[in-house]
């Protein structure tokens, strides 16, 4: 019993050191990158005919909230703390616009709620700093997934996941290059690709 004891606690701080240096060989290897613009994330988009075949397409509206919650991860990995604010306010306000009509009975009630519930966290990031922006926006990313998951989407996204913010935190990118947008210039380039929705 006391060998089982001994390889399961060696085991898990194996584990815990390999999470915690993979993240900061990645902020070591990228510190040069950081200065990278932001944008860069949306001059990567996928304009292949072949790959944009998808079995739903995002309609206009739902392209502008994309549109928008990109803008504000990327004021988040870029650490601006006011940008962000301006992009929660915008966010907001493409969020409310969102036209849930052509959806099943079923869907409109879902996305009433998933915009609901986004809009509220849209707007305490438009008046917080930004840690408290980060906690708000680990639940709008998810919100976000959920609305894709109706909507569809008009470009290939990635959803890229931390395991150091929050106990585990996703967020969506149109590339697969990870930027995190839980830590920014600490911990640029923590995380990896969970999925591709498209």
């Amino acid at each position: 019993m006391k060998q089982l004891k001994l390889t399961l606690g060696t085991v898990a701080i194996a584990f815990i050191t390999l999470t915690a240096v993979s993240c900061k060989d990645a902020k070591t290897e990228n510190t040069t990158h950081s200065e990278t613009s932001a944008d860069d994330d949306h001059s990567k988009m996928n304009h292949d005919g072949e790959d944009m075949e998808m079995a739903m397409n995002g309609d206009g509206d739902s392209q502008a909230v994309l549109n928008d919650y990109f803008n504000l991860k990327d004021a988040l990995v870029a650490d601006d703390n006011a940008k962000a604010k301006e992009l929660g306010a915008i966010l907001a306000t493409s969020l409310g616009k969102l036209d849930i009509s052509k959806y099943t009975d079923a869907q409109q009630s879902d996305l009433k709620d998933i915009v609901e519930d986004a809009v509220e966290h849209a707007e305490h990031i438009s008046e917080s700093d930004i840690a408290h922006q980060r906690e708000h926006f680990k639940i709008l990313s998810k919100d976000v997934t959920d609305m894709v998951a109706i909507t569809g989407t008009e470009n290939t996204l990635y959803q890229q996941f931390c395991p150091m913010y929050d106990e585990g935190s996703a967020w969506l990118s149109m590339s697969k290059d990870v930027k995190n947008p839980y830590y920014g210039s600490k911990m640029l380039t923590c995380g990896k690709v969970q999925k591709e929705i498209n």
